[in-house]
């Protein structure tokens, strides 16, 4: 099966009411579930009570408002970083390069051609590799090897040819 057939059927299953499909092509075998967004909201959600932490967050809150003001300004440069983002098309755990002794697939200032293998991100034991979508030269490399990746994040940076 082809991975932009799979690509597209995550895409339809995620914009459809749809929370299951199984898929069986000879020897292929496919099942995408789509997790609800409450059980996500659950699974993060932390109670921990404590009486003598209560009166010590008091006095961060009014250093706490301009904190997260750097962070974003520092955020806001990143993201006016000129080029094209290749986004990951699927969750799963981004990988630079094909084996742990091999060469990255692309570093930084390499030249890249439209269908060039960029990474691989490993979804379900699948090993799904991320072409470019652009000729272009690689300006920056957004992620690390072997870290987690959702829908959508942006991996790389290409500055068009």
């Amino acid at each position: 099966m082809d991975l932009k057939l799979i690509k597209n059927l995550i895409s339809m299953i995620s914009d459809s009411d749809v929370n299951e499909v199984s898929i069986e092509e000879g020897d292929f075998k496919i099942k995408v579930k789509k997790q609800s967004d409450n059980q996500g909201v659950r699974e993060q959600v932390y109670y921990a009570p404590s009486p003598s932490a209560a009166p010590a967050p008091a006095p961060q809150p009014v250093a706490e408002p301009a904190a997260p003001a750097e962070p974003a300004k520092a955020a806001a440069p990143a993201a006016d970083t000129s080029g094209l983002t290749i986004k990951s098309p699927i969750v799963g755990t981004f990988y630079s390069k094909p084996s742990p002794e091999s060469d990255p697939f692309v570093s930084v200032g390499q030249t890249v051609k439209k269908g060039d293998v960029l990474c691989i991100v490993e979804a379900m034991k699948i090993m799904n590799e991320i072409e470019s979508e652009h000729d272009g030269k690689i300006t920056k490399v957004l992620v690390q090897d072997a870290q987690p990746v959702e829908f959508d994040q942006p991996l790389f940076i290409i500055e068009p040819a």
